[in-house]
């Protein structure tokens, strides 16, 4: 078990002392998409949807939620970002493509908080929507890239979408 750095030498979970590692600037990348019916995924567009803008709403919640990180994954340090963004590409017919980047300065990555953007934004375009499509599909959320710290950088080899 020593290579995975959440448990100790005696298999017990962990929070990692960081205090020994240097500041550095951090910058993690993660992606997933939502699919669901075409008419919903126009309405999406459209901007008519009940609730109101759904992909502003699913915005906010998200870098709310980077925020947030350290309260809801139980090892996580919270940290403070210097920086969220939540981007969406309407991919047609009946897909929107999710991209969060979160960044700070600090001693750990930014990776957990990246994810957990990406997930809770495609969560809350599923609340915010399920009223008319509730068959709608999360999937593939991934870490894109990761950059600083001690590891270095990480990137994702390009793969085609299903």
């Amino acid at each position: 078990m020593n290579d995975l750095t959440h448990f100790n030498a005696q298999g017990e979970a962990h929070m990692v002392n960081v205090a020994a590692k240097r500041e550095s600037h951090r910058v993690a990348i993660a992606s997933g998409r939502i699919r669901m019916a075409p008419a919903t995924f126009d309405r999406i567009l459209a901007g008519d949807a009940k609730k109101g803008d759904v992909l502003g709403v699913a915005r906010v919640a998200g870098i709310m939620a980077a925020k947030r990180t350290g309260e809801l994954i139980p090892l996580c340090h919270p940290l403070p970002l210097t920086h969220v963004a939540i981007d969406f590409t309407p991919e047609p017919p009946n897909t929107i493509h999710c991209t969060a980047r979160a960044e700070t300065v600090g001693r750990t990555g930014v990776e957990m908080e990246a994810l957990t953007a990406a997930s809770v934004a495609l969560l809350t375009i599923y609340d915010m929507v399920k009223a008319i499509d509730r068959g709608m599909t999360i999937e593939a959320v991934q870490l894109e890239e990761k950059r600083g710290g001690k590891s270095g950088s990480w990137r994702r080899e390009p793969t085609a979408h299903p």
